[in-house]
């Protein structure tokens, strides 16, 4: 019996909400679903709690502070693409600065838009975690070919 366990990689995305709007970011030359928006998100690094990641990442992409008290989880995926990972899913509704494109080698758009109408080209399992975040949907597992 083998006394390895399985691992899996663990990420944050955050979900920034302005009225009906959302922020979604254009994927640029990164080599992963380049071309396609997603939302603020990143790994969860070794010895790092979730929403301290979340709010890493936000400060990292986005050039704003965030208060663990203004992220809000809301829901939990697992996924299969290349691997299968956990992500979860937060709220922000309050921040500190400007939102700006951090990272502009990784991202070459950052936009509001109309939670109601996303554009075709969202990756699927983010436009899939927006739904089930909008139905209260608090766990979903994608990729799985069901």
């Amino acid at each position: 019996m083998s006394s390895r366990w399985y691992t899996m990689p663990v990420a944050v995305h955050v979900f920034f909400l302005k009225g009906t709007e959302i922020l979604l970011l254009r994927r640029y030359n990164t080599g992963y679903e380049d071309g396609n928006y997603s939302v603020p998100a990143g790994h969860v690094e070794r010895n790092e709690e979730v929403v301290a990641a979340a709010i890493r990442e936000c400060r990292e992409e986005c050039g704003v502070e965030i208060t663990p008290e203004n992220m809000r989880l809301v829901g939990v995926m697992h996924r299969q693409s290349n691997e299968d990972r956990i992500d979860f899913y937060l709220v922000a509704n309050q921040w500190e600065g400007e939102i700006i494109n951090a990272e502009p080698d990784k991202c070459d758009e950052l936009a509001w838009m109309d939670i109601d109408c996303l554009p075709e080209n969202v990756i699927p399992y983010i436009r899939r975690a927006i739904a089930n975040y909008r139905s209260g949907q608090w766990f979903d597992s994608f990729g799985f070919g069901k």
